[in-house]
């Protein structure tokens, strides 16, 4: 008996997904479990970067748990932006810590090796960046990839909350991708290679279909943080304005109080002159009447 269960299929090096489920479907039939062993082997083998997740996922808690909260904050301060209470500068510095807890674990993935024993390509650590990601902004992406049973990768669309919503959608299937067979038997194989052309060509169409919206979506999106930006800009260039205006009228209340205050000790320099005069004569006309 094997002692792979479900869940653990998923922490298994990538070539083993489908002989070990496989063995736990022939394991479960052999007990009687057959609805069981039916869900088993309806499990899907992961594509090479969802499985790069999960490994992340069960072998990096803590920096995952840290990539969340950094998807929280950053959350919170694109609310707080909309709200007032937070400005640009929040802003960047919540997103560049997302992006930091992000490259923390595209890191470990680097170190990961294909089914082959090669490294992951580019392609795949992009796909594996963008699920981690959406994770961090999204509740539902964040849902599928803390459970571990990523199957495909997943990608954010929009700018998060409060800015339109943050959706995470799967990529369309590359070009040539093999169906995996879903069931152990000879049988069910057979069966399951017969529906896998109108199944795939459904699966081809619903992932145009959400390829599209999510196009459409991102533009609007780029469309509404362009006139965002737009707004704030405009809004700064005035306050700019304003702030240059006031520092050019307090600099000419200075210049001019700095005169009045040169003329006013010019005044009191020739007020003082005239008094000094003024005793002097004083002096000599009480000398003369007391000297007569």
């Amino acid at each position: 008996m094997t002692s792979v269960d479900a869940d653990d299929l998923y922490g298994l090096a990538l070539d083993r997904f489908i002989p070990e489920r496989a063995a736990l479907v022939r394991t479960l039939r052999s007990a009687g479990e057959r609805e069981q062993a039916a869900t088993v082997g309806a499990l899907r083998k992961p594509s090479v970067a969802a499985w790069a997740v999960n490994q992340l996922i069960r072998t990096q808690p803590r920096e995952s748990e840290e990539l969340f909260a950094a998807g929280d904050a950053l959350r919170e301060i694109q609310d707080g932006v909309l709200a007032g209470s937070a400005d640009a500068r929040d802003l960047r510095s919540a997103a560049a810590q997302e992006r930091d807890a992000v490259d923390t674990l595209v890191a470990a993935a680097r170190g990961l090796l294909s089914s082959g024993g090669h490294e992951l390509s580019a392609a795949t650590v992009e796909r594996v960046a963008e699920t981690l990601h959406a994770a961090a902004l999204d509740d539902e992406a964040r849902a599928q990839v803390s459970e571990g049973r990523l199957v495909r990768e997943l990608r954010h669309v929009g700018l998060g909350a409060g800015l339109g919503a943050a959706v995470a959608v799967p990529p369309a299937r590359a070009r040539g991708a093999r169906a995996e067979p879903t069931v152990a038997t000879k049988r069910d194989a057979a069966a399951d290679r017969d529906a896998a052309p109108e199944r795939d060509a459904a699966a081809e169409r619903d992932a145009t279909r959400e390829r599209k919206a999510a196009e459409a979506a991102e533009r609007r999106e780029r469309d509404a943080a362009r006139k965002q930006a737009r707004a704030l800009e405009r809004d700064a260039a005035r306050e700019l304005d304003r702030a240059q205006r006031a520092l050019r009228t307090a600099r000419e209340r200075e210049a001019r109080a700095g005169e009045a205050l040169h003329q006013a000790e010019a005044a009191v320099r020739d007020a003082e002159a005239v008094v000094d005069g003024a005793e002097a004569a004083h002096r000599q006309a009480a000398e003369r009447l007391h000297g007569t």
